[in-house]
Formats: C-alpha cells, sequence, structure tokens
C-alpha cells in the first residue's frame, strides 16, 4: 500500500477531511433522517408484540411438518373464534430451536384457547398435550415499557452529570444530542421493517446507548486534549483543532464500530436470517441498527453540534477572530515583503549589468593617464637635458685648458 493512501493517512491521522466544515451538511443529513424516522413512526407507527398488547401463544412440534402448513392449521382454528376486535388472528409466528413452533395469537380466553389447541391437535393427530398454550396480559409489557422509560431517564442524567464534570455543558448538550439522534434513527428503521417491539428490543435500546456514549466520549477527550489553551495562541481555531480531533479519533471509530457490528450481523443474518432463531431478531436488529446510527452521530453530529455551541462563546468567538485577523494581515505583509524581494532583485541585476561598463570606463582613463606621464629614469642611469650638456661643457673647458697648457 503506498504510504500516501487513504488508509495510511487515516491510521496516521492525516487524512484532513473537512468534517467540521461541513457542518450545514451533516446538520441537514441528521434533519432529513429523523424526519423520515418520525413519518415512519407517525404513519406506520410499530407492531407491538404480545407482551406490551396481550394475547395467546400456542407451541406446536416440529414434527407436525413444515411451518407453513403449521401457521394454516393455526389459522383455520383461531377463524372459530371471536374477539371483541373481530375474528382471531395470528399475529406472528417463528420456529423456536429446532423442536417448536411458536404462533402468537389475539387475545382468547381460557375457553377459547382450550378449543383451539384441540383443533390443531385433531388436525395434526397428536395429543393435546403435546400443543402448549400460555396466555400473556397486556399489564406485564406495560410494566416493562414504564421501567425500560424510567431506566432511560436515569441513564440519561448520569450520562449528562459525567460529562459536565468530566468535560464541560456543551460537551454534555452535544452528546445527549447525539443520544437522542440514536434513539429516534433506530426506532424510525424498526418502525419502517415492522419487527415486533419486544423485551428484548428495549434491551437492545438501552445497551446502544452505552455504545453511542463511548465513542462520543473518545471524540471528545481528544478535542479536549487539542484545544487546551488554545486562547493563548493565534495559530488554531477552535473548529480546526476539532476538525483535527476528528480526523485523528476517526479510524479507531471506523476500527471499533466495524468489530461491534460483525458479531451483531453474524446475529441478525445468520442466526435469526439462515438458522430461524426468531427470538434473536428482535435483538439483533436494534443492536445492529443503533450502532451504525451511534458511528454516525458520534461524528457527523455531536462534533460539529459542540462546535457550534462553542463558537457562541465570547472567549471562543474573540479568539477565531484573533486568528483570522492575523491570517489576513499576514498575508499582506507576505506580499509585501514579496514585492521588496522582488525590486531588490531587479536593482541588483542592474547594477551587475553596469559593472562591466564602469570597469572598461576606468582601465581607458588609467591607460591615458598613464601615456601622459613622462617615464620613470632608470636606475644608474646619466640625467637628461641641459644638465647633461652643462656638465658636458665644463669637462670640455677643463680639458681643453689642459691641452693647452700642455702645447705650451
Amino acid at each position: 500500500m503506498s504510504s500516501s493512501g487513504l488508509a495510511s493517512r487515516l491510521y496516521r491521522g492525516e487524512a484532513g477531511l473537512e468534517i467540521v466544515p461541513k457542518r450545514r451538511l451533516w446538520f441537514s443529513i441528521s434533519g432529513v433522517l429523523v424526519l423520515l424516522a418520525v413519518l415512519s413512526i407517525v404513519l406506520q407507527g410499530f407492531s407491538l408484540g404480545i407482551e406490551f398488547k396481550g394475547g395467546n401463544e400456542f407451541q406446536v412440534p416440529t414434527s407436525v411438518g413444515t411451518m407453513q402448513r403449521a401457521e394454516e392449521v393455526v389459522e383455520a382454528a383461531l377463524a372459530k373464534q371471536t374477539t371483541d376486535d373481530g375474528p382471531a388472528e395470528v399475529v406472528s409466528s417463528q420456529r423456536v430451536g429446532d423442536a417448536t413452533y411458536l404462533f402468537r395469537t389475539s387475545p382468547l380466553n381460557q375457553q377459547q384457547a382450550d378449543e383451539v389447541r384441540a383443533d390443531i391437535a385433531e388436525a395434526f393427530g397428536i395429543p393435546v398435550d403435546e400443543v402448549s398454550d400460555n396466555r400473556v396480559s397486556a399489564a406485564w409489557g406495560s410494566q416493562v415499557t414504564e421501567r425500560a422509560l424510567i431506566g432511560l431517564l436515569i441513564f440519561v442524567a448520569l450520562v449528562t452529570a459525567y460529562l459536565v464534570i468530566r468535560f464541560e455543558a456543551r460537551m454534555a448538550a452535544a452528546a445527549v444530542a447525539g443520544l437522542l439522534l440514536n434513539l429516534v434513527l433506530t426506532a424510525g428503521v424498526y418502525s419502517a421493517i415492522g419487527f415486533e417491539v419486544t423485551p428484548s428490543t428495549i434491551v437492545g435500546f438501552l445497551t446502544i446507548l452505552g455504545f453511542a456514549l463511548y465513542d462520543t466520549v473518545v471524540v471528545f477527550d481528544k478535542i479536549q486534549e487539542n484545544t487546551r489553551g488554545i486562547t493563548g495562541g493565534t495559530t488554531q481555531t477552535y473548529a480546526e483543532a476539532s476538525n483535527l480531533a476528528l480526523n485523528q479519533t476517526l479510524m479507531r471509530s471506523i476500527n471499533t464500530s466495524v468489530v461491534a457490528l460483525l458479531p451483531v450481523g453474524g446475529l441478525l443474518f445468520i442466526g435469526a436470517g439462515l438458522l430461524g432463531a426468531g427470538t434473536l431478531k428482535d435483538l439483533g436488529l436494534v443492536l445492529f441498527v443503533g450502532m451504525a446510527a451511534a458511528f454516525f452521530s458520534s461524528i457527523f453530529l455531536a462534533t460539529p453540534l459542540l462546535v457550534t455551541l462553542k463558537e457562541q462563546e465570547p472567549r471562543i468567538k474573540s479568539h477565531t477572530q484573533r486568528v483570522l485577523a492575523r491570517r489576513a494581515g499576514g498575508g499582506r505583509d507576505g506580499a509585501t515583503r514579496r514585492q521588496a524581494g522582488r525590486r531588490a532583485g531587479a536593482a541588483t541585476e542592474a547594477a551587475a549589468e553596469e559593472a562591466p561598463a564602469a570597469d572598461a570606463a576606468a582601465d581607458t582613463e588609467q591607460a591615458a593617464l598613464a601615456a601622459a606621464a613622462p617615464a620613470a629614469p632608470r636606475v644608474g642611469a646619466r640625467p637628461s637635458g641641459g644638465k647633461r650638456s652643462g656638465s658636458g661643457g665644463g669637462r670640455g673647458g677643463r680639458a681643453g685648458g689642459n691641452r693647452s697648457g700642455k702645447r705650451r
């Protein structure tokens, strides 16, 4: 793999993905997803399990044949019974393990349930004891829902208190917003697919909240590290430091999500889909969707929302203005320095071009002066001019006088 590849840069935290600068895009996407989820919940609603609306469960051994054949027999037996909401019907059917078919039906009284059991046993030619019946009251589901809501409120309160103490109030608000988005998206997908809401679904909802919180805390911890004392300098804004923290923790978030989604996906698609373990699909779906939504909310909503909230602080706002003003001023100074450098370079080139001409003129002047000046006498040479004739005349007179005296 190339050292400049995306995966390599992600591992080093050098991908430079602009997540925070594009926060308006992520806010728009989140808003559209929430709108779709709410519309699904309002228009289609949830398919409540027998634990929440009450009803009966009939268990039939798999030795009677295929599940489709067993469901047809149960529906024929229920068609003879009438409830307050109309004819009794099969609400859901699934295979439990290798030995049992489970059918959930409309609420029946004890006499109706006994008649249905007898009709099913007669149709399959098996003893009545091999067909079991259980009645589930809606009150039990109401108690589960009430306790789940209380647990959710306590969880959110404790999470908020922890984040305020560990980080700050704005980080707590952004993290809770991410948790709420996680819940809404998971509920919307659950409503759109039409899976039954069971106690396992409630447990799954509480589980994904913890996973979403973990990923958000990891990112916020890195943001706090990058932004510690940031207002004391003028090199980086709060948004830029937060975006850097996201890039530095993005690969860790991806690895955590993939490692968590693989076994949950196996639970959902292999366990519930291929092996027919129907009791696992409720838990598997809510975990799979919730963990995927947790990754999205922690990266693309919680952090951009935190930056938006922090930029409302006067201290952060003034720091951002200082950084931007310094960059703008530095750009003008740099242009001025570049212009001065170009001028100095032009002057140097002009001086270099004029230097040969000046040297040639100086050489010409020196040659002219040398030609005009008399030559210097050599060492030991006789003086020239009048001095040479005068001295010669004297010597000649003396010589002539000597010669005349000798003649006399």
